[in-house]
């Protein structure tokens, strides 16, 4: 049976487009890609990393883990997680099968952020990836010392790449500091604050949708006279979360002539970390432009 699992296992991350176990290297599992994919480019050829949350087009929040799942986070050396309930799952699964010798990196823990209405999109918090990509260095180095040195090289490889994309945030935060926008989910919301941006989309409409719940007539109206009064220079839409309501916004943009900024909760496929905030940041700035 267990022979089973391992395979089960190493076909999955397999498909995901994270790395199965091998041999000699350190196991990694992250529960989103987003930090999986940060976890390759610090740890390199020595590390094996594989992440659970990686289709582009599904909703995090309605994730189920599976047994291989379970299986994955059980072997792990090193384990990455979101926190703030947006991955609760690596919690029961973490539980499941405790370990002395697992390290777990949870990334709200790492840059202090808690309570409840928190934004739990922490990936966004451009200006404060360093104490993220840190603390994975951090715990490869716990996990695996006599490659200590690799792992800090990549680490300051990984913090150089971040320069095109704070670049493209300061450019933005020049030429349109303060310019009005508005979001359908806090997708973004670390984002839009660093860029130097207003949201104008009230959180009793951008809660609710984030939630899974129907936003009150009066958040729905609010959100719609945003966009039918032209207070709004863009609108923010999750690509990958969407809703009745929020595609009649979108489509109400549009008409309006207010352009159309999708964003994400998942690394596309094709793309790395970087890749997918730069090309996000410039739609954004391209946005604003118009």
């Amino acid at each position: 049976m267990r022979t089973v699992i391992v395979i089960a296992v190493t076909l999955l991350l397999s498909a995901c487009g994270g790395s199965p176990k091998v041999a000699g290297k350190l196991d990694v599992v992250a529960a989103e890609s987003t930090y999986g994919n940060i976890a390759s480019q610090i740890g390199g050829p020595r590390v094996s990393v594989g992440s659970i949350l990686t289709s582009p087009s599904a909703d995090p929040h309605l994730y189920e883990p599976g047994m291989a799942d379970g299986a994955a986070v059980a072997d792990a050396r090193v384990v990455l997680q979101n926190g703030l309930g947006y991955d609760a799952f690596m919690t029961k699964l973490e539980n499941a099968s405790p370990s002395n010798h697992r390290v777990v990196v949870t990334v709200a823990d790492v840059l202090g952020v808690h309570g409840t209405d928190a934004n739990p999109h922490l990936w966004y918090d451009v200006p404060r990836l360093d104490h993220v990509a840190g603390a994975i260095a951090a715990a490869f180095t716990k996990a695996d010392p006599a490659h200590a040195t690799a792992y800090r090289r990549g680490l300051h490889r990984f913090e150089r790449s971040l320069a095109p994309l704070r670049r493209e945030l300061s450019t933005i935060r020049t030429r349109f500091s303060g310019a009005p926008v508005a979001y359908t989910e806090p997708v973004p919301g670390y984002l839009v604050s660093a860029a130097g941006l207003r949201n104008l989309a009230p959180d009793s409409f951008t809660r609710s949708i984030e939630e899974g719940t129907e936003p009150t007539p009066a958040a729905v109206g609010s959100m719609n006279t945003l966009v039918a009064r032209h207070r709004i220079r863009a609108l923010l839409y999750n690509a990958q979360a969407v809703s009745p309501i929020t595609a009649q916004l979108r489509s109400a943009a549009r008409r309006a002539g207010i352009p159309v900024v999708a964003v994400r909760e998942t690394l596309p496929g094709g793309l790395n970390f970087q890749q997918w905030q730069l090309a996000q940041a410039r739609a954004l700035a391209k946005a604003l432009s118009k």
